[in-house]
This record gives structure tokens, sequence and C-alpha cells, in this order.
């Protein structure tokens, strides 16, 4: 017979009581999203199995426990915290649950050069704007130079390094780091760039799938902001 066990936690709680249930050997078996049809917000299930809480039971009489998380009353724009730093089997699900309501999981430990698939509008299964897809790319290609660049003059160096005698090697490689400096830096600042980009047409798409009243004021807001910073820059 399986135990279940659920216990409710919110959002700025999660991380905690996944690393409490990781420090005890939990399992990660599943998590899934579902969408609350009275008022619109997201429930999110965690589900574990306690391995060592297991092998008790299963000595005993051949039952074990299911550990769930539940977070209830999530906004559709909340950040919600990844938890594959603990357990990275949780990516399909948060992806799912990313891909299928646009929930915002934040965090995540997968490499896929920084970014990560977003869809323009909640649900269902809707697909990137075009502005939003050209920004990732070009930010993607930025990156690539950079790291070509990087990687192009960590070989001169070394090769002139080799080349040299012990002192020549020296001088060699102060003269290298300045061009490499040189080039991390510009690299660096059309990232920014790229980046600043991106973040702009995300923006734009989350406007885009919301109220036009509620859109207007984030914008107001926004441009508020801006302002503001442009006038501490030029204090």
């Amino acid at each position: 017979m399986q135990k279940a066990i659920y216990t409710t936690v919110g959002i700025d709680e999660l991380l905690s009581h996944v690393q409490a249930l990781k420090g005890v050997g939990a399992r990660f078996v599943q998590m899934h999203a579902e969408r609350n049809v009275d008022d619109g917000s997201y429930r999110l299930v965690y589900t574990f199995i306690n391995v060592r809480a297991a092998q008790e039971h299963i000595a005993q009489d051949g039952s074990y426990a299911i550990e769930n998380l539940v977070a209830e009353g999530i906004d559709q724009y909340q950040e919600i915290p990844s938890i594959s730093s603990y357990y990275p089997a949780v990516f399909p699900f948060e992806n799912e649950a990313h891909d299928l309501f646009g929930l915002a999981i934040t965090d995540m430990q997968i490499d896929f050069k920084g970014f990560f698939y977003q869809v323009s509008t909640a649900e269902p299964m809707s697909v990137i704007t075009p502005e939003v897809k050209a920004a990732r790319e070009k930010a993607m290609k930025v990156r690539a130079a950079a790291e070509a660049k990087a990687r192009k003059a960590a070989a001169e160096k070394a090769a002139a390094a080799a080349g040299e005698g012990a002192a020549a090697a020296g001088d060699a490689a102060g003269a290298a780091a300045q061009p490499a400096a040189a080039a991390g830096s510009d690299a660096q600042h059309d990232e920014a760039a790229a980046r600043a980009a991106l973040k702009a047409a995300e923006m734009e798409a989350k406007l885009a799938a919301m109220d036009p009243e509620k859109a207007a004021k984030v914008r107001a807001a926004l441009a508020a902001k801006a302002a503001r910073d442009k006038q501490k820059k030029e204090a």
C-alpha cells in the first residue's frame, strides 16, 4: 500500500523543502501543473519518493511513502524557481509547464546557452513572436562569436609561449593579453546589447498577451523607470 503525503508550500519556500527532501535521499518522480478554471491561477505538484523511508516501509509491510509538495494560487507571470539544481530530471516537466501555460520557470540548470524556449501567449502551445525569435538568435550568434574570439586568443597566447624562451614567453603573454582583453571587451559590449534587445522583445511579447488596459499601465511604468534611470546616469 502506498502512503501519499501532501504538503502545501509557498513559492518562496519551495527550494528549502526540495533541499530537505534531497538531504534525506528522496527521489524525484514527476511534476505537473494545472490551471484553476475558477480564478485562472495555477497549481504545481512535485512528487517524490523518500528512498530511506521507502526501504523501511518495504521491509515492514511492503508499502512506501510518496511525498508531494503543492504550490497553489500561482499568478501567470509569477517567477517560479526551478528545482533542476537539485533534481535535473525535472527539466522535461518544467519545460512542459512552460510550454503549455507560459509559466515563468527561472534559473534552470540546463545548458541551453543561457536561453530557454518561450511562448508569446499563455496557452495552448503557442509559438514565440518573430521579434523574440530574431532577438534570441542574434544574442546566440553574438555569444558564439565571443566564445570563438576567446578561444582564438587563448590559442595564440599558448602558441606564442610555446615558441619562445621563458623570458620571451612572458613578454609574449603580456602582449597577447592586450588584444585578447580588447576583443573580450567588445564581445561583452555586443552581448550586453543583444541581451537588452532580447529582454525588450520578450517584454513586448508579454505585453501583447495582457489586457490592453493593464498593458498600457505597465508600459507607462516602464517608461517612467527608464526616464529615472537616464536621469541618474546623466547626473
